[in-house]
C-alpha cells in the first residue's frame, strides 16, 4: 500500500517516472517477459532467466550438502581428521568468497563451473563446520553402547550418527540459502549470459524498475518456496526430530 501510495505521488508529477513504475506497468512488462517470445533468442526470457539460476544453485546445493555431509562425518567421528581439518575448515571458512570470485573466473572460465564454484566455497565451510558441530553434540553414552555391541567405524557412522546428523543438514541448508542466492546474483552479474541476476544487472543501466522489482519479487518467492519445502521434507522424512516430539 505505501509503495502504491509512493508511486502514485511521482507518477502525478512525472507520467515517465521509472523509479516506481505502477503495478500496471510491472504488471505489463511482466507479461511480455514471461509470455511473450523473445525476437532475438525465441526463449521467454522470464522462464528461461529462472531455470538457468535453478540448474546452478540447485547443483551447488547439491554438491555443498554432499561433500558437507562427507566432510563432518569424517570429522566428527575420526580423531586424526578432526585433528587435521578442522582447523583448515575454519580458515577457508573467513576467506571472503566474492574476493575469489576474479580466480574462480580465470581458473575455470566464465561458464556454469565457475558459478556452481562460488556458491560452493561460500557455503561449503559453514555447512560443514555446522554439521560437526552438531556431531560433537551427540550424546558419548549412545557411541559407547554402540560400540560396546561391537559396532565398527561404519556401523557407527551409519546407524547412530549419520540417522541424527540428516536433520541438522536440512536446517544447515535452509540457514544458508540466503547466502547461496546472494552468491549466485554476483556471480551472474559478473559474467553470464542468463539467469535471474543477470537479467537483474543488464536492465539496471535503463533504469527498468518495471523489469527489476518482479525479479526480485520472484527470487525471493523461489528462496522462500525452497525454504518451505525443506522444512516439509524435514517434517515427513525426520518426525522424530522435530520440536515437541
Amino acid at each position: 500500500m505505501l509503495y502504491v501510495f509512493a508511486s502514485q505521488l511521482r507518477l502525478a508529477e512525472n507520467a515517465n517516472d521509472k523509479m516506481l513504475p505502477s503495478l500496471g506497468s510491472m504488471a505489463e512488462t511482466f507479461h511480455s517477459y514471461a509470455f511473450t517470445e523473445d525476437p532475438r533468442t525465441g526463449q521467454y526470457l522470464f522462464w528461461s532467466d529462472t531455470w538457468a539460476s535453478l540448474k546452478r544453485i540447485g547443483s551447488a546445493l547439491l554438491i555443498s550438502a554432499g561433500l558437507g555431509l562427507v566432510l563432518s562425518l569424517a570429522i566428527g567421528v575420526v580423531p586424526r581428521v578432526r585433528a587435521l581439518l578442522l582447523p583448515l575448515l575454519s580458515t577457508v571458512a573467513m576467506i571472503p568468497p566474492l574476493a575469489v570470485l576474479p580466480i574462480l573466473f580465470i581458473i575455470l572460465g566464465l561458464e556454469e563451473t565457475a558459478k556452481i564454484t562460488l556458491i560452493v566455497i561460500g557455503i561449503l565451510p559453514c555447512m560443514a563446520r555446522d554439521l560437526s558441530l552438531r556431531i560433537a553434540e551427540l550424546p558419548e553414552e549412545q557411541l559407547v553402547k554402540a560400540q560396546t555391541l561391537g559396532a565398527s567405524t561404519w556401523q557407527l557412522v551409519l546407524r547412530v550418527v549419520l540417522p541424527q546428523t540428516l536433520p541438522r543438514l536440512i536446517d544447515s541448508l535452509r540457514l544458508n540459502m540466503g547466502a547461496a542466492w546472494l552468491f549466485l546474483i554476483a556471480a551472474e552479474a559478473i559474467a553470464s549470459t542468463g539467469g535471474l541476476g543477470y537479467r537483474i544487472f543488464l536492465v539496471r543501466r535503463y533504469l527498468a524498475m518495471d523489469v527489476i522489482l518482479p525479479y526480485v519479487v520472484w527470487i525471493t518467492l523461489l528462496a522462500v518456496s525452497a525454504d518451505l519445502l525443506l522444512r516439509l521434507v524435514r517434517a515427513r522424512a525426520f518426525a522424530w526430530a522435530e520440536p515437541g516430539n
